[in-house]
């Protein structure tokens, strides 16, 4: 019987050690993917510093300056009519009769009122506006960091703007904003 135990031995042991290097080989493939995808392969930039570097952005903001120009010109505008219709007031008030009297200083309550409703219209518009020409750029911008960061192979970009970010390890991520700004020149 010991002669069947050896030979059992002999035949089991080499098929254990072959199944326990196999369990090695295995458990060595999957530390080194678990490595892999433990360290994270992301790039980084100041989305505003490059934004404001693109060509679109630039003529964006003079359509936007322009504007603002324009509501500006009409605030001017209107607030030149109410300080005429202000001074009349003054030099009138002491001549007239209480019922023009009181009927100019409804006028002038409500070029007040309008003027104020009218600013406050104005930064909704210039705030919308920004948006509008903003739009196509940031679509633009943000297709091409996609790009880069396709060809590189990253995971994902961070924005360092406002200092999300205050320290970035340079051996973690890779700083992409030469890659990015090199698209749009």
């Amino acid at each position: 019987m010991s002669k069947r135990l050896l030979w059992v031995l002999l035949l089991v042991f080499p098929l254990c050690l072959h199944a326990q290097q196999d369990s090695l080989a295995n458990d060595v493939q999957v530390n080194e993917e678990v490595e892999v995808l433990s360290k994270p392969k992301f790039g980084y930039l100041s989305y505003s510093a490059v934004i404001r570097l693109m060509p679109e952005y630039e003529q964006a903001q003079k359509k936007l300056d322009l504007l603002q120009q324009r509501y500006d010109e009409e605030l001017a505008r209107a607030d030149k009519e109410f300080n005429l219709k202000f001074a009349e007031f003054l030099d009138g008030q002491k001549n007239f009769p209480e019922n023009i009297l009181l009927k100019r200083q409804k006028e002038l309550q409500d070029l007040m009122e309008k003027s104020i409703q009218f600013k406050s219209e104005l930064q909704t518009l210039l705030e919308k506006a920004r948006k509008d020409f903003g739009a196509p750029v940031e679509e633009k911008l943000n297709a091409i960091i996609s790009d880069v960061a396709k060809q590189l192979q990253l995971e994902y970009v961070l924005n360092t703007d406002n200092n999300t970010y205050p320290y970035i390890s340079k051996e973690s991520g890779v700083d992409i904003t030469a890659l990015v700004e090199s698209q749009f020149k």
